[in-house]
């Protein structure tokens, strides 16, 4: 982001009487750590993609094979 928009959005907030300032800032914390959050699965995601389709080519050459069971979910 550039600085002209983070002055802009400083300005902003200080418009704000100073409770408001506080309740935005902490609405601005949760959802930056959403952000990383998201943006940490992202990667992690894009890491791991091509070994999650080489278990899920396995998987289905091992249905195929009639060598898959059915999950029972009551044993989960």
């Amino acid at each position: 982001m550039s600085s002209e928009a983070i002055t802009t959005i400083v300005k902003m907030i200080e418009s704000l009487p100073e409770e408001t300032q506080d309740q935005v800032v902490n609405h601005l914390r949760e959802y930056i750590d959403e952000l990383q959050d998201e943006i940490k699965w992202e990667q992690s995601f894009e890491r791991t993609q091509s070994q999650l389709i080489a278990a899920a080519k396995k998987a289905k050459q091992e249905v195929a094979k009639g060598k898959a069971t059915a999950m029972d979910y009551d044993q989960l």
